[in-house]
């Protein structure tokens, strides 16, 4: 693995460092199991301490007392009220799946994404498809999506389309903060992460979910916990029966945070000029203007 990049300051490149000596699935798989213990104390404790470290509020959740959820991790998924989240309706709005913030946006240029200044990445390994697999996103766009542990945690389509296939990719679960985006390359294709596959009315469409270090837990409405357990070997899976999901309905869930990656085909999209790395966004809010619909 690459030394962390130089212009990581001193503290940052310790964090980098830390990670490659931990045993991240472990831990990963240790939080798994905490996070779901049911004792009304220690869920009490860490929904309490959780909430007052993030400023996190209850106002939009359909749950809003914190000793309403049977576990951490149910606070930690919890559902919002049926108005949180207005899904931009127009036909040619793409609206974000998930509460987060811009990483990166842009194109899709060599087969190679952007994951920060001075690192890029191979598409087709993120997907864990080979050249003609990836072949329909050539020279497509791509918007990296981070979610912080203060965000809301379930992920839903960006517009309408119809799932034809899942590859999972097995790996390790580092981190993917800022810092370690910026300090270890490929991070999002060294982590394990499932990667849907969609037809859509503008062509091919990806929404790939990375997990990462305490958060390596993904689920998808249709086929429930993905992971753990941790360590499996690649599979692939196509659909008997393409399912269809309309935009705005939920997909799945990180339980814990983590970054979702959005790609699309060739002159399928144009992102918005707010789409901008750092800012802000909520799910059912418009990132970008389908261009053939």
């Amino acid at each position: 693995m690459s030394e962390p990049r130089e212009h990581l300051k001193p503290g940052q490149r310790a964090f980098v460092l830390i990670q490659r000596m931990l045993p991240t699935l472990w831990l990963s798989g240790l939080a798994h199991r905490v996070t779901r213990s049911q004792r009304v104390w220690l869920k009490r404790r860490l929904i309490e301490r959780f909430m007052a470290h993030f400023g996190i509020s209850l106002d939009d959740a359909r749950l809003r007392s914190p000793d309403a959820y049977l576990s951490f991790n149910h606070f930690f998924t919890r559902a919002l009220m049926p108005d949180a989240r207005p899904v931009d309706t127009a036909t040619a709005a793409l609206v974000s799946p998930v509460d987060g913030a811009v990483s990166q946006a842009g194109a899709i240029q060599e087969g190679r994404l952007i994951q920060a200044k001075g690192i890029r990445y191979s598409a087709a390994e993120l997907l864990g498809v080979d050249a003609v697999g990836l072949g329909a996103f050539l020279g497509g766009e791509f918007a990296t999506l981070y979610l912080s542990p203060r965000d809301y945690h379930r992920i839903h389509m960006p517009t309408d389309g119809k799932l034809i296939s899942m590859n999972f990719q097995p790996g390790r679960l580092f981190s993917v903060n800022p810092t370690t985006v910026a300090g270890i390359p490929r991070v999002f294709n060294r982590n394990e992460r499932l990667s849907l596959l969609f037809e859509t009315p503008v062509g091919p469409f990806a929404l790939v979910l990375v997990g990462a270090i305490f958060v390596g837990s993904i689920e998808t409405r249709w086929t429930g916990l993905v992971t753990p357990p941790h360590g499996q070997r690649a599979w692939h899976k196509r659909m008997d029966v393409p399912m269809e999901i309309a935009k705005g309905e939920e997909i799945g869930r990180f339980n814990m945070g983590s970054t979702v990656i959005l790609l699309a085909g060739a002159g399928a999209v144009r992102w918005s000029d707010e789409l901008r790395p750092q800012t802000p966004v909520r799910m059912g809010q418009r990132i970008g203007t389908i261009e053939r619909h």
